[in-house]
């Protein structure tokens, strides 16, 4: 990346440091929005520096062959579940019902890749989890892909059930999965995760850190993507995720 390029991510993780501190702002000026995928995560990183250490990672990708990308999950981010939020400092309360995984070894740099099975065997257990989506822009649905993929594509928090070890027998489009609002269904199915295969995402991810002079860590946690879509609570009081054979986990707004 440019030294200018360097320039417009700082000055950009700024401006989305500020609205972090207060409240959501306009878009990026057209002169700071990321002008590649490189910037975007330079982006995140100097965000990250701010309000570091990193306690993990989302990843996802928009299909089996298509290309992963990530954010990081912030300190103070991830909550037990039953967690509960203050509802006036979540305007936009998207939901998503995901799994998630809990590395239990460092998977340091190194000049060869890692392969699948490495990554595998350094997984310590998986949850049930539901992501709370939030935008530090005022018009998230206005905003382009890159200065979202800038601000952490909009994670908030992550919310974890209790642990689940038997994950390697994972079969995505026969795992069932149901949303609740409110106790009432909103989402019901088996499958729906547009990754394919969340394994794959966890040993991209492992491989793509050390380019950005990181690296998966034991302790972290590291989300895959949403098997719902993103929902949007409302009025709703509480969130239930609900994976049968997995678990669930929950969270409430006051």
């Amino acid at each position: 990346m440019t030294s200018s390029g360097d320039d417009r991510a700082q000055a950009a993780a700024a401006l989305l440091i500020a609205a972090r501190r207060s409240e959501p702002g306009p878009a990026l000026p057209e002169a700071l929005r990321p002008a590649s995928e490189a910037e975007a995560y330079a982006t995140q990183d100097a965000v990250a520096a701010e309000f570091g250490p990193v306690a993990g990672w989302k990843v996802g990708a928009a299909g089996p062959e298509a290309e992963p990308a990530c954010a990081p999950l912030l300190a103070g981010t991830l909550y037990e579940s039953p967690a509960e939020f203050d509802r006036s400092r979540h305007p936009r309360r998207g939901i998503e019902a995901e799994i998630a995984f809990r590395i239990g070894r460092d998977l340091p740099a190194r000049e060869r890749p890692y392969e699948r099975d490495e990554v595998i065997a350094a997984i310590d257990c998986a949850f049930p989890a539901i992501e709370l989506c939030e935008s530090r822009y005022q018009d998230p649905d206005a905003i382009d892909p890159l200065s979202m993929q800038a601000d952490n594509n909009q994670n908030a928090a992550l919310v974890f059930g209790a642990p689940w070890r038997d994950f390697a027998g994972l079969v995505i489009d026969r795992q069932p999965v149901a949303l609740l609002f409110d106790d009432k269904p909103v989402v019901e199915g088996n499958g729906g995760n547009t990754a394919g295969d969340l394994f794959r995402l966890v040993v991209w991810l492992a491989n793509h850190l050390p380019g950005r002079g990181q690296a998966l860590t034991r302790g972290q946690v590291v989300t895959t993507g949403s098997w719902t879509g993103i929902r949007f609570a409302g009025d709703a009081r509480t969130v239930t995720a609900r994976f049968p054979g997995i678990g669930e986990c929950a969270l409430s707004f006051s």
